[in-house]
């Protein structure tokens, strides 16, 4: 039998603010020293999964596209690009047309987040293997969890009775109120829907046919009129919204007959809010955690995640059940009990066009890196990363200078028509409105420190001449 792994890495993860931004959502989070993205992948390997596939934002590509770089033991895989977020359902649908135009229709597809913990990845094998003997047979398969606790942050799957063996489901239900959460605990007739599936690509596109009809042609639409280069689809922007934005659980599996619940014999978390993160930590002797070097006096139960350009001393002082989490441009302090309202702080910047929502402090460039170190009336600092190999593109600037300072590497820095070798401790000048570009011609990471002058400074006062990424 062949096994798929299809990998959704969409969403903002916006109750992780202040460390997942729009553009650095929490796929590309560490936990644990590796990326949750990475970790998904790595679990369909596990599996036995030999082929995979994600589907994820097209502005994605580049980060999608460093977390296999940076594995040991990067599986084949293929991208789908969408456009806009589009929920489960059309990205699920969009996966299984696929996988019958590469593979065949009877590819069991093992369908994991990008954005769950599983830390014991020898039980979710386990369980993964009743799924694909269950899937083989043509059920849709999803992964239940045991509750421990009245959840009102999750969708909720009805049963006979939970028990360790797989049985049919008997009704979906979206995330409850408190008081319907507890009496669900109290039946014991409820599993958490993890929002893992298995099935083979016909079962699912057979579902489809049955159940959403409709979205099945657009996705079949969007396919057809995608793009593909190299090992990324890319689909036009309007067929791609004819597409409903619609959860698979109520497109699909709360109208299939044919839908069957493998307990999740494996511990399991979504790491939608700070406390689930958390969680995840191993904490100290009062309920803490925090990082090693932070001092922790007369509190408890705190949780303290520091993402700083440089070494940051933090300290804690009499404090209970809080959330603080620091990065170099914004500051989140919430009680444990707030941390499910984080989102509205997003929304609430958003409202305010506030770049803390989008940008992350480190932004990601398909060539490296940068980060604003400092900002003030008429000049900005910046550190910039650039790959081995890699350009920036051929620019200028009709609003500011700039001076660059290799601190690491070896580049050719380009002012006009000129390049110049350039090694650690030497400085470029680039005046207004010069055409210029920068090249790690070195075999390691190239850094450069940047300081503007203007009187702007915006990202957009930027006047692409040629661009190795297509940008231009």
């Amino acid at each position: 039998m062949r096994l798929l792994s299809v990998v959704l890495s969409g969403g903002a993860g916006s109750r992780l603010w202040p460390l997942s931004r729009q553009a650095f959502p929490k796929p590309f989070m560490k936990l644990g020293g590796s990326t949750l993205l990475q970790q998904a992948i790595e679990r369909g390997q596990a599996c036995g999964t030999g082929d995979l596939l994600i589907v994820t934002n097209k502005d994605h590509l580049f980060l999608t596209k460093d977390v296999l770089a940076q594995m040991a033991d990067p599986p084949s895989a293929t991208l789908l690009l969408e456009p806009k977020g589009r929920n489960t359902a059309p990205a699920i649908a969009l996966a299984a047309l696929q996988c019958i135009k590469k593979f065949s229709g009877d590819t069991v597809m093992l369908v994991l987040s990008a954005d769950h913990l599983v830390p014991d990845v020898d039980a979710f094998v386990a369980s993964a293997s009743e799924a694909f003997r269950l899937a083989e047979k043509g059920a849709l398969v999803v992964f239940g969890v045991s509750p421990t606790t009245p959840d009102t942050g999750f969708g909720y799957i009805e049963v006979d009775k939970v028990s360790r063996d797989s049985q049919m489901v008997k009704r979906f239900v979206e995330k409850p109120d408190l008081p319907t959460a507890q009496d669900y605990l109290a039946t014991g007739r409820y599993y958490w829907n993890s929002g893992m599936f298995c099935f083979t690509a016909d079962a699912i596109v057979a579902a489809f046919e049955k159940c959403a009809p409709a979205l099945l042609a657009a996705a079949r639409n969007a396919l057809d009129t995608s793009t593909a280069a190299g090992n990324a689809v890319q689909f036009d922007l309007h067929a791609f919204g004819l597409q409903p934005d619609i959860s698979i659980d109520y497109a699909v599996m709360e109208r299939a007959d044919n839908v069957h619940v493998v307990p999740a014999k494996f511990s399991w978390s979504d790491v939608g809010t700070w406390p689930s993160v958390a969680r995840s930590h191993t904490a100290d002797a009062s309920g803490n955690t925090i990082p090693f070097d932070a001092i922790a006096i007369d509190t408890t139960g705190t949780h303290v995640q520091i993402d700083s350009h440089g070494p940051k001393m933090v300290a804690v002082l009499g404090v209970r059940d809080l959330v603080i989490v620091d990065t170099p441009d914004a500051l989140l302090i919430t009680h444990k009990d707030s941390a499910q309202k984080v989102k509205q702080v997003v929304d609430a910047l958003k409202a305010r066009k506030h770049d803390t929502v989008n940008l992350p402090a480190v932004v990601h460039r398909p060539w490296g890196t940068y980060a604003s170190l400092k900002e003030e009336d008429g000049y900005k600092v910046k550190r910039i990363t650039v790959k081995p190999g890699e350009s920036l593109s051929l620019q200028y600037h009709h609003q500011r200078a700039e001076h660059w300072v290799v601190v690491q590497g070896k580049a050719i820095v380009q002012v006009g028509d000129v390049e110049h070798e350039t090694l650690p401790g030497q400085y470029r000048y680039i005046p207004l409105k010069e055409k210029h570009r920068l090249t790690n011609i070195g075999k390691n990471e190239l850094v450069l420190i940047e300081v503007q002058c203007g009187g702007y400074l915006g990202e957009d006062d930027i006047v692409r001449l040629a661009d190795t990424y297509g940008r231009a």
